[in-house]
């Protein structure tokens, strides 16, 4: 089931990117995460 695995993991980040892409400079700063962060974040959500 890796092949299984790697798309709900694509997909969970491609969620993530799209929802932190949605948020304002300041929503963003809320959280601390900076807009060139977003493709950092949304791959090891776990590393910030």
């Amino acid at each position: 089931m890796n092949i299984l695995n790697n798309v709900r993991t694509w997909n969970k980040a491609r969620q993530t990117r799209s929802a932190l892409k949605a948020l304002s400079p300041r929503q963003l700063d809320d959280i601390g995460i900076a807009r060139h962060q977003i493709l950092s974040v949304a791959r090891n959500p776990h590393q910030m």
